[in-house]
């Protein structure tokens, strides 16, 4: 019988995934640059009065219903784009936005040395690259609670991985990530305050859903090393289980190969050294501080941050990942733009500053991701397709 994911990867589908995430690339730049926040200007030369249309009794730039048309207001409406245009770009601030390009090449280097790792090197760097592009371009496409990991499993698959290898190899990525975010936090919490990490007003919520969304992620990296290293039966009674369902029980007999797959892999992992699994920790380390490191150089390209305000930046950004994990947006769009500015927004920087970073960080972390998958997609599927 034909695997299901053969025919996933079937000429007019791969097509309309590539115009579809064109589509959606471009619509997402436009929205964003074209989006519209209210500034504060001169008592009198406005065009808008703030009249806390939601009576939450905070001023929200981001929302028209705040605001009411007023010809001698204090408030205008202004674009980011046109905002971007007003600052005045100096040499530094080019040297720190061409750090944030070198710290989101720097993170897909780290993913690329892991991915190589896990695969015994099996993946050559041309192969590496294709899968980290298209594994970020599913993200991209993915809401912030699904992500790519559902879909690189079938990439891996693609480039001869064996698929219960592949999905072994997955959740070992998504344990390393969460180990990475349990272990960060101790260590941020040696340099900040806990009531610096959260914005006045409702923090004691953020501080309890924070918490809460901490020990969550703390419990599946629990799950993820048990069912790996010590329990992978777990996995192919999961796999069983879901391929019970009416539209997918034709293909249970592949359920029982995965899941053979995923217990040879585990008896593999088992036999790693701990210097092997050191190099991947290392490396998963390496990826997301140069993910986080993005959004220190963009406001570090604007206002002037000490070592201590770096860190508090750092600290606020493990909030701000949650937040984008939690989305059902594809890539947490509108959310992180939103977040980005409510929890950096303590740093001495305007409204209309911080939604040009936020458009900034996105510009450099997260679009590029939609347009390079969706180039190298139609490539990459020629060069796997045997």
């Amino acid at each position: 019988m034909k695997s299901p994911m053969k025919s996933a990867f079937s000429g007019w589908k791969i097509t309309l995934a590539v115009v579809l995430g064109l589509l959606i690339s471009s619509w997402m730049v436009y929205r964003a640059v074209s989006s519209v926040n209210f500034v504060e200007v001169k008592q009198g030369t406005g065009t808008h009065s703030w009249i806390d249309g939601n009576q939450n009794k905070e001023v929200d730039v981001h929302d028209e219903a705040d605001f009411q048309q007023d010809d001698h207001g204090n408030y205008a409406q202004q674009t980011v784009s046109v905002a971007l245009n007003q600052i005045e770009w100096s040499n530094t601030t080019w040297f720190w936005l061409a750090g944030a390009l070198l710290f989101m090449v720097g993170r897909d280097f780290f993913y690329m040395v892991r991915i190589r790792l896990l695969t015994k090197n099996k993946l050559n760097w041309k192969a590496a690259f294709y899968v980290i592009m298209i594994w970020e371009f599913a993200s991209a496409l993915s809401p912030g609670v699904v992500g790519g990991a559902a879909v690189a499993m079938f990439i891996l698959n693609r480039e001869t991985i064996p698929f219960g290898k592949a999905t072994a190899i997955v959740v070992i990525t998504a344990f390393m990530d969460n180990l990475f975010y349990v272990l960060m936090i101790p260590f941020v919490f040696l340099f900040i305050q806990h009531s610096e990490l959260f914005p006045e007003g409702d923090s004691q919520a953020l501080v309890w859903w924070f918490w809460g969304g901490y020990a969550i992620i703390f419990s599946v990296s629990l799950l993820l090393y048990l069912t790996i290293f010590w329990y992978p039966k777990l996995a192919t009674r999961f796999l069983l289980f879901i391929f019970r369902l009416p539209f997918l029980k034709r293909w249970s007999f592949i359920a029982k190969e995965w899941g053979k797959d995923i217990e040879i892999a585990s008896e593999e992992f088992k036999e790693e050294k701990r210097s092997h699994w050191i190099k991947v920790f290392l490396a998963t380390c390496g990826s997301w501080i140069s993910r986080y490191l993005v959004i220190n150089a963009i406001m570090n390209a604007f206002l002037d941050l000490g070592f201590i305000e770096n860190m508090k930046v750092l600290g606020k950004q493990l909030v701000l990942w949650l937040f984008m994990l939690v989305t059902p947006t594809p890539g947490g769009s509108g959310v992180a733009e939103y977040a980005f500015g409510e929890l950096l927004g303590d740093f001495g920087a305007t409204a209309i500053l911080l939604a040009g970073m936020a458009i900034l960080w996105r510009l450099i972390s997260y679009f590029p991701y939609l347009f390079i998958g969706a180039i190298v997609l139609p490539s990459w599927i020629k060069r796997t397709r045997n």
